[in-house]
């Protein structure tokens, strides 16, 4: 369970977003390490304090129009100031009219100059371009264990090898919920309190069920049956049947497992043969989505049992 940090090229993202290369073909290859792109604006005024220079810069109409206006001298000392930093590369979102001396400047200081070719706005391609980023960056690691999808609810399923973990999901994926990876599973930090679950390119798509096999989940169960990521809620951990071991009691200790610093609700769930597992997992994701919109099935017996005492 090492964890990895990931690096994206600036090819990545003309090959991604579809870029037209105006300047540095040559440097294609140059990292993209942080996770937010950067829209100058006191920098070209000469505040440079804050200036993220290890970030995409976007540079969109509002940007190009002021640098249209002014004099050759000083865009030639605004735009150099900029570019002396060396960031990654520079994306324009206005066209590529009229960017000769923007295009001088990338080309004297080996810095990619890419222009988006699809008709959007700024703040739309930078959505999509920070979305990208976080994903494609984010810190992950790899854990054993399948990652289902429940009732629009991200679940772990672990426990020890031979548990049963892939044919619970091969029954649930029969009930209607969705498969995002088994064995391997790929977790992505998003954030402090965001994990995403994912497959490896390897394993996407595929189950290994004992006594069965291989199987493609889209191919035999069409593409309703999988889906390429999940946001994780829950962790269960499938044991084996310990007598005594469960208690009956309202309303269960909250335990927690941690991924990368990230915190996530974890249950045990006993098996037995005979015992509806599948059916326990779907209460589970249900009932984590009544907790999100506040609702406790435990408070509320209580509070009804307080009422009729005090009558």
């Amino acid at each position: 369970m090492n964890l990895e940090m990931k690096k994206v090229t600036v090819g990545t993202l003309v090959e991604k977003f579809s870029l037209k290369v105006l300047a540095g073909q040559d440097q294609l290859g140059q990292m993209i390490t942080q996770p937010r792109v950067h829209r100058p604006g006191l920098e070209f005024v000469g505040h440079f304090d804050f200036f993220p220079t290890e970030r995409v810069q976007i540079l969109g109409r509002k940007e190009i129009n002021y640098l249209h206006k002014l004099t050759k001298e000083e865009r030639k000392v605004r735009i150099g100031n900029i570019v002396h930093y060396h960031p990654p590369c520079f994306i324009v979102t206005a066209g590529d009219q009229g960017l000769t001396y923007l295009t001088q400047h990338c080309i004297e200081e080996k810095i990619p100059l890419l222009v988006t070719k699809k008709v959007e706005t700024t703040s739309e391609f930078i959505t999509k371009l920070d979305a990208f980023l976080v994903k494609k960056l984010a810190p992950e690691i790899a854990i054993h264990g399948v990652c289902m999808n429940v009732f629009g609810v991200g679940i772990l399923l672990r426990g020890h090898s031979g548990v049963g973990k892939s044919e619970m999901a091969h029954t649930l994926i029969g009930r209607g919920h969705r498969l995002v990876a088994d064995d391997i599973v790929v977790l992505k930090k998003l954030s402090p309190q965001t994990l995403l679950g994912t497959h490896d390119d390897n394993t996407a798509q595929f189950l290994a069920l004992r006594s069965i096999g291989l199987l493609n989940v889209v191919r035999m169960y069409g593409q309703k049956a999988y889906q390429e990521e999940t946001r994780i809620a829950l962790d269960i951990k499938l044991t084996k049947w310990q007598k005594d071991a469960l208690n009956n009691e309202l309303e269960q200790e909250a335990h927690y497992s941690e991924y990368m610093g990230v915190k996530v609700p974890s249950i045990e769930i006993q098996l037995q043969p005979g015992r509806d597992v599948p059916g326990l997992i779907e209460a589970a994701a249900n009932n984590w989505y009544l907790r999100q919109q506040g609702y406790s099935a435990a408070e509320e017996f209580m509070s009804r049992i307080e009422a009729e005492t005090e009558e």
